[in-house]
């Protein structure tokens, strides 16, 4: 028995486990069969999915070969008392009972060979990198503003997990029109197209414009208005926001000399008290601006892509049809737009897709849209966007070539 050798294979590594575990080896006495648990070899690193695949084409290959030394020492081991070695693997929650000979010297257990050790050295090594690498192309944002208290880097992850949950709120049925009997939704595009004019005029703040888009599709998703009183109620939601968010705000008759006298003092104060109590006081939306500072800060924009960007979504809030999607989804969209027709083919990054919660295919249908609506701004009669963008203030960003791959890329996937 002294000269009997271990087996090299006895299938304990034919499945190997996915993550660390330990080979351990017992002594066991004869008398009290108490275990003595004494670890030999515990692996410093999980076993990888690559190192697996090696270890079960390397059994495989052995397989015959042990299959021949069972068959030699079988009937050795008829007369010798045997004992079960259990090795266990946490990561599979699995155990493989062996039987092994009572007398076996226990440092002739099966271990892992010196090669089978360097393969998982440099798998796993691999692995590591990896890691490494694909961590490292997401930088951090904020990394520039960690001084500034304005910039809350310490909460504003969460800040746009709440906006992002609660942004519903503040979005309107993409088909609100049908409960209206006098307006449609294009004079809906009329009196937009004529308010971006206005809020150019005034050098309002950008978040004026948004919230005063979003305070008239509330208000008429609940309210039916005639198409004389509708102008009013632009003027009038453009005065609630401009309260909410400018230091300077127009005064009433300002509004009123900008609507030719059509409507007195007392019809606009009406006007804002009707308004603020259909909305019941609730100003503090999310529209796209909130998103676009945001994503614009994750795709490392400069001014050129800035001014692109907010040229195609203030185009987006004329169209009707656009209400369907979050505004969320409209800044994604329209950044993603942008980069495409500064760069010629479709750019969206890991980082813009990690703070944007967006992927490519899901901003591609409004980004077609956008595309569409990039081409026509500079024809028929709602031109008050583009004529804005095309001025040397905003960069001649009007001007730019439309991203027309785009509509062909969307094709391609639908063909209907």
């Amino acid at each position: 028995m002294g000269n009997r050798k271990a087996l090299r294979d006895i299938k304990n590594m034919v499945v190997a486990p996915l993550y660390q575990c330990a080979v351990t080896k017992r002594r066991l006495t004869e008398k009290n069969n108490v275990v003595d648990k004494n670890p030999k070899f515990v692996a410093r690193r999980p076993i990888t999915r690559s190192f697996a695949a090696t270890l079960t084409s390397k059994s495989q290959a052995t397989q015959q070969e042990s299959k021949e030394n069972y068959e030699q020492i079988g009937n050795k081991r008829k007369h010798s008392p045997t004992v079960a070695l259990v090795v266990s693997s946490n990561s599979l929650d699995t155990s493989t009972a062996i039987e092994v000979d009572e007398h076996l010297p226990t440092n002739e257990l099966p271990l892992p060979m010196a090669e089978e050790m360097e393969v998982i050295e440099s798998s796993d090594a691999k692995e590591v990198e990896m890691e490494d690498i694909v961590m490292e192309t997401i930088p951090d944002i904020d990394i520039c503003d960690r001084e500034d208290p304005l910039a809350v880097v310490d909460y504003v992850e969460d800040l746009y997990s709440f906006y992002r949950k609660t942004e519903v709120t503040s979005c309107v049925s993409p088909d609100y029109m049908s409960n209206q009997f006098d307006i449609n939704e294009k004079m809906r595009a009329v009196l937009i197209d004529w308010l971006i004019e206005v809020h150019h005029k005034f050098e309002l703040m950008d978040e004026t414009l948004f919230l005063t888009v979003n305070i008239i599709d509330r208000f008429l998703a609940r309210q039916t208005v005639g198409r004389k009183k509708l102008q009013l109620v632009g003027v009038t939601a453009m005065l609630l926001a401009c309260k909410y968010e400018e230091v300077s705000v127009p005064v009433v008759e300002d509004l009123i000399l900008l609507s030719k006298r059509t409507y007195t003092r007392a019809e606009v104060l009406e006007m804002e008290k009707l308004i603020i109590n259909t909305l019941q006081f609730n100003l503090s939306v999310r529209t796209p601006y909130v998103f676009m500072r945001r994503f614009l800060k994750a795709a490392q924009s400069d001014k050129k892509l800035e001014l692109l960007s907010f040229f195609i979504v203030e185009l987006s809030l004329v169209e009707y049809k656009m209400l369907k999607f979050r505004p969320s989804l409209l800044a994604a969209a329209a950044i993603y737009t942008a980069q495409c027709t500064l760069k010629g083919f479709k750019q969206w990054t890991k980082t813009c897709e990690l703070h944007t919660n967006y992927s490519e295919d899901q901003l591609l249908e409004c980004s077609m849209l956008m595309v569409d609506f990039h081409l026509k701004a500079g024809t028929g009669k709602l031109t008050g966007v583009y004529r804005k963008y095309s001025t040397f203030k905003f960069g001649c960003a009007a001007k730019s070539e439309p991203a027309l791959f785009l509509l062909e890329a969307g094709h391609m996937l639908d063909p209907k």
